[in-house]
């Protein structure tokens, strides 16, 4: 796993460089899919009840600016990421959201234990790593999501049912059916699975 993460850091960090704390920075191809994605991860939070919640790849920081403008209060907001330069990026974005700090890691493992962790396009970007290798890594990290939330945890990845001429050898397109299968017998028996929102990908609820 250590090799993969490396290589997505590297890419991370080269994307921020050229785009800044934009979409495009962490990779988006804009605002409007960006927060179309945080739109559905929050979907497992709680509506009027304290809570913490992991964002597992925070980029830049910008869900918990977008969390604050959607009306969410007493929460507390742990950004990780494994580029250096995007969580300098985000304690410099940010110093002004109290709910929220910003952690350096070298490996999911690393992070404390919340409410609830998400993961948004951190399974997107499988650049020249083999098919199998990316697909390793990403069960791996669901694990570790599982195992530091409490209450629940979502992420989101680019669909099988993308249109095939349209798909591109550097992006990972995953079988919903099988991730939401792969969820139901290893985490939980609450599991939900939104690919009704028009965009290339889906979004998987799992609640404890």
């Amino acid at each position: 796993m250590q090799k993969i993460l490396q290589t997505l850091n590297e890419f991370y960090a080269e994307q921020l460089a050229l785009h800044g704390s934009t979409a495009q920075g962490v990779n988006w191809k804009d605002e409007h899919a960006q927060i179309g994605r945080f739109e559905q991860l929050l979907k497992i939070l709680p509506c009027n009840s304290d809570f913490s919640i992991a964002d597992l790849g925070c980029g830049y920081g910008a869900l918990a600016e977008f969390m604050q403008k959607k009306g969410f209060t007493n929460f507390q907001f742990y950004g990780y990421d494994l580029a250096p330069a995007m969580i300098e990026q985000a304690r410099k974005t940010y110093p002004h959201l109290n709910f929220a700090q910003f952690f350096l890691l070298q490996h999911p493992s690393e992070m404390k234990e919340a409410d609830f962790v998400v993961a948004s396009g951190i399974f997107n970007k499988k650049l020249d790593l083999k098919e199998y290798e990316f697909l390793s890594y990403i069960l791996e990290t669901l694990e570790i999501m599982h195992q530091k939330s409490r209450l629940g945890f979502a992420f989101n990845m680019l669909t099988s049912y993308s249109d095939k001429e349209k798909q591109r050898s550097d992006l990972y397109y995953a079988n919903p059916c099988f991730m939401f299968d792969y969820c139901m017998r290893n985490f939980s028996r609450n599991v939900a699975l939104l690919h009704d929102y028009q965009m290339y990908d889906f979004t998987i609820l799992v609640r404890k």
